[in-house]
């Protein structure tokens, strides 16, 4: 098959969608398809021909509610009609279609099968509420176009539901296993243990709970250590709350590269992510998980996903700050608990290779192509 993988988002940063939709070319390549990604123009960024990136428009920053995301210019339906005339793609693969502009651009002008994963989970707040209000017509203007919808968990596909009656398959998101691999050996018995926590640091994330969590875990556990990687809005926010709170084995390391994430996934005590809204899934959830490092994580749809089965004991309110010290505590030292999490997590992760994830859009490609191989652009 001919595939082209849309990413509505500036492909120069980093972000889950981005991460999947590449690791999706790669895979679907290595089995023999003929895949390319359709994206903006980020400034100042340039590729290798041969990674089959194709360019169109240009990339703006915008803030949403959840991240940076980025728009493209308008006018470049020309160009759009090139690329589909030049490369008669049998699957186009929109991700994140609500996203302004490039799927719908892309969408209204498409004659291949149109395949979309809404990825993002809409925090209830007021303001997302208001938000909706303008995407809303946007996104039904573009959904007439959507042969087979996805989504990777019932959290991301609510939004879209709410839209329409057609069916979305739930595929999770992957990870590679081949990179996020636990030691061989962990160690339990040590007398100083260590947190880690890595994302943005902003709001939603809930940090301000776990530095408030941490101060009590300190009374219970005072040779435990904080180390809080990323950056965000609130970073300035957060070091002044530690401060304030005298806590101090806390450190705020800033930006970490993937190998220094996964050097700390592999040699930290305890994983913590206390997400309170807005997740859709838990890729850094499946990351600890393959590193074997027991996690606490905020108990929002997305995360429960994922923490399934045992794995709901890593489950909590991160506002109910004594209970958030209590749980952490519980996975930190009691170390029959912990192997058991252990042996669930290793149990669990296989499902979500990205060798598995790619069976499960290589059967959605070949059932849309079967039932919508004939489709024309519906009439305006």
């Amino acid at each position: 098959m001919k595939i082209g993988l849309i990413c509505p988002y500036s492909i120069a940063k980093g972000g889950g969608v981005k991460e999947i939709i590449f690791a999706l070319q790669a895979e679907l390549s290595r089995r023999g398809h003929d895949v390319y990604v359709i994206t903006p123009q980020p400034k100042d960024f340039e590729v290798d021909p041969n990674e089959k990136i194709i360019f169109v428009g240009t990339a703006t920053d915008f803030n949403s509610p959840t991240h940076t995301t980025i728009q493209v210019s308008a006018g470049i339906n020309e160009k759009i009609d090139q690329i589909l005339a030049e490369h008669q793609f049998d699957i186009l693969h929109f991700h994140e279609p609500w996203i302004p502009m490039i799927s719908a651009q892309i969408l209204s002008r498409s004659d291949s099968v149109n395949v979309a994963t809404f990825h993002a989970k809409l925090p209830e707040s007021m303001m997302t509420r208001t938000i909706i209000k303008v995407v809303t017509p946007y996104t039904k203007s573009v959904l007439k176009y959507i042969d087979t919808f996805t989504a990777p968990s019932e959290a991301a596909a609510e939004y879209v539901c709410s839209l329409t009656d057609q069916p979305v398959a739930l595929i999770p998101n992957g990870i590679d296993l081949a990179r996020y691999k636990a030691p061989a050996r962990r160690s339990d018995g040590k007398k100083t243990k260590t947190i880690f926590y890595v994302g943005r640091l902003e709001q939603r994330k809930g940090v301000k709970h776990l530095l408030h969590a941490f101060r009590q875990l300190s009374q219970m556990s005072p040779d435990t250590s904080l180390i809080i990687a990323g950056d965000g809005p609130d970073r300035a926010k957060l070091e002044a709350l530690a401060a304030e709170l005298g806590l101090q084995n806390v450190e705020f390391i800033g930006f970490v590269t993937e190998k220094e994430k996964i050097h700390y996934l592999r040699t930290a005590d305890l994983y913590c992510s206390p997400a309170l809204y807005g997740e859709s899934f838990g890729i850094v959830l499946l990351e600890a998980m393959a590193c074997g490092l027991v996690t606490v994580a905020g108990d929002n749809p997305g995360y429960a996903s994922v923490m399934k089965g045992l794995g709901a004991i890593s489950l909590v309110n991160p506002q109910h700050h004594a209970e958030f010290a209590r749980r952490l505590n519980l996975l930190l030292h009691e170390n029959d608990l912990r192997k058991l999490w252990r042996d669930w997590a290793a149990d669990e992760i296989g499902q979500y290779s990205y060798a598995h994830i790619v069976d499960q859009y290589e059967e959605i490609y070949k059932n849309a192509l079967k039932e919508h191989g004939g489709k024309k652009k519906p009439t305006e």
